[in-house]
């Protein structure tokens, strides 16, 4: 069509797929399960518009991905076609691989999390270990201390002061600076934020480690997040 605007972003074109097939695509709204082969579908429907196969996989591949799509695909439902006739009810196999999807999502939107607020806490100069609640030690906070009181607390405050030193002086842990010494099925830990979680190494590669966490999830970490 002459008339149709040239769309550049996925988003753009799922806002366009959602105008054209209605009862199919949804741009905000709870989304349903789409019919196997609809990619194919939708080459042939719109053949007279100004999208390239690339830009409709990715389209595709954003759209089957969000969190909406991935939890509507559950126990029960129906698959759709462009016209929103149902196809057939969902497999369980599709099911549990759309809810590891979601899990492993939900899993990297925690540590990421985490991680920013640990880097605005470094930032900002913030102790890593939160003060010990006052109410535990009121006579501290007042002005007017006796000498009496003082005496109480010194010993007190002095066993807390070579706890902590002994604490800090024994490392937890060894950071992992080269991916390339770990093995499969090696026992590590990932670190999000202040947290560890113990994890199975399942693959190396480039751009980090693939592990399996106790939980049973599996995640693609990059290298400063791992520690022995």
């Amino acid at each position: 069509m002459e008339n149709q605007p040239k769309l550049n972003s996925s988003k753009e074109i799922i806002a366009f797929l959602a105008e054209r097939f209605p009862l199919c695509f949804s741009a905000e709204d709870e989304a349903r399960p789409l019919k196997i082969g609809v990619f194919q579908d939708l080459v042939e429907r719109l053949q007279e518009e100004n999208l390239s196969k690339m830009q409709l996989r990715a389209a595709l591949r954003l759209y089957t991905s969000s969190w909406r799509y991935l939890y509507s695909v559950k126990v029960g439902a129906q698959r759709i076609d462009l016209d929103g006739n149902a196809c057939g009810e969902l497999e369980q196999q599709h099911i549990d691989h759309a809810r590891l999807q979601l899990e492993e999502a939900k899993e990297r939107v925690r540590a990421q999390r985490a991680e920013r607020n640990a880097k605005k806490r470094d930032s900002t100069g913030a102790e890593l270990h939160p003060p010990r609640p006052s109410s535990k030690n009121p006579v501290a906070r007042r002005e007017g201390v006796t000498a009496a009181n003082k005496r109480k607390l010194r010993p007190q405050q002095a066993r807390q002061s070579r706890a902590v030193s002994k604490e800090e002086s024994q490392p937890l842990y060894a950071l992992v600076t080269d991916i390339s010494k770990l093995n499969i099925d090696q026992e590590i830990k990932v670190r999000a934020g202040k947290s560890l979680m113990v994890a199975t190494v399942l693959e190396i590669a480039k751009n980090g480690v693939r592990v399996q966490l106790s939980s049973g999830l599996a995640m693609i970490v990059r290298a400063e997040h791992l520690q022995f």
